[in-house]
C-alpha cells in the first residue's frame, strides 16, 4: 500500500517530469534534465526551506538566552517549556519549521533517488509513463566529460562529497573552543562527535553512495548542495540586513549566529 502509494503520487510523477525534460532540453541531454529536474523541485519546495534555515540561525542567536532559561529552570520542565516557547514567540521563532520541511521533502527526496538509481534511464518504462508524456527519440547521457551518466564517475561523486562538506560546513554552528580548565560534559562530547561525524563523515558517505549507484545521483547531489549553500548564503543576507535594523532580540546574538 505504501509503495503503491510512493510510486503513484511521488516517483512516478517526477519519472514523468524527468521524461518531458530530456525531450525539451538542448541535445536531448540527460544530465542536463537531471539538473532542471533538481532546481525545479528546490524552487517548489525554497519558501519551506528559507522558514527552515533561518530559523536555524534564529535558533543558534538565542541559543545563550535558551540555556539560561534551562539552567534558572532546570527542577521546572514544564515552566522550562513554557519560557522557551515564549522565548520563540518573542523572537519571530517557529521551532517546527524545520521538522514540516523534513515531512515534506524526504518522500520527494527517496523519489528523485529512485528514478536516478532505479528508474532504468536511458531506457524508458513505458509502464509507468503517462499518455501525454513525450517519447523522447534518443537519451544523450554523455554530460561535460562524463561519458555515460548512467555509470559511475569518480569525478562527479568527488564533486557531490565536495560540494556536500561546503554544505554541511556552512550550515553547522560553531563550535566554541573548550576551556582546558574545565572538564568536558557528555553533552559537549556528544555534539562535538555529532559535528565530526556530519562535517567529515557524511561527505564520504555521499561519495560512495553517488559512485557505486550512477553519474546521474553525483550531478543530482552536486547540484542540490549548491543550491542550499545559495540559500543559506541569501538567508544570512537577508538577515544580516534586517539586523541592520534591529530585532527583538537584539542585533549581537544574530550577527554571531551568522
Amino acid at each position: 500500500m505504501i509503495s503503491s502509494l510512493f510510486h503513484t503520487a511521488i516517483a512516478d510523477p517526477l519519472y514523468n517530469a524527468l521524461v518531458f525534460l530530456v525531450s525539451i532540453v538542448p541535445f536531448a541531454d540527460l544530465g542536463l534534465a537531471v539538473i532542471v529536474l533538481t532546481v525545479v523541485v528546490k524552487l517548489i519546495l525554497f519558501p519551506l526551506s528559507l522558514k527552515a534555515a533561518k530559523t536555524q540561525i534564529l535558533v543558534r542567536a538565542v541559543e545563550p538566552k535558551i540555556n539560561s532559561i534551562k539552567e534558572k529552570y532546570k527542577d521546572d520542565k514544564a515552566e522550562q517549556a513554557r519560557q522557551t516557547m515564549a522565548l520563540y514567540k518573542e523572537s519571530d521563532i517557529n521551532p517546527f519549521s524545520s521538522f514540516l520541511l523534513l515531512l515534506i521533502q524526504l518522500p520527494i527526496i527517496f523519489g528523485l533517488y529512485w528514478v536516478f538509481a532505479f528508474g532504468g534511464l536511458p531506457q524508458l518504462n513505458y509502464d509507468i509513463l503517462y499518455a501525454f508524456t513525450p517519447r523522447p527519440e534518443i537519451f544523450n547521457v554523455h554530460f561535460l566529460w562524463v561519458s555515460d551518466i548512467a555509470k559511475s564517475s569518480a569525478v562527479l561523486a568527488l564533486l557531490a562529497g565536495v560540494t556536500q562538506y561546503f554544505q554541511i560546513k556552512l550550515t553547522l554552528p560553531t563550535l566554541k573552543a573548550r576551556d582546558s580548565k574545565e572538564k568536558p560534559s557528555l553533552k559537549d562530547d556528544l555534539t562535538r562527535s555529532f559535528h565530526m561525524q556530519m562535517r567529515y563523515l557524511m561527505p564520504v558517505i555521499v561519495v560512495v553512495i553517488a559512485y557505486i549507484i550512477s553519474a546521474a545521483i553525483a550531478i543530482y547531489w552536486t547540484t542540490s548542495n549548491l543550491f542550499a549553500i545559495g540559500q543559506e548564503l541569501y538567508v544570512r543576507r537577508k538577515l544580516r540586513t534586517h539586523t541592520k535594523e534591529g530585532t527583538s532580540f537584539g542585533k549581537t546574538e544574530v550577527v554571531s549566529a551568522l
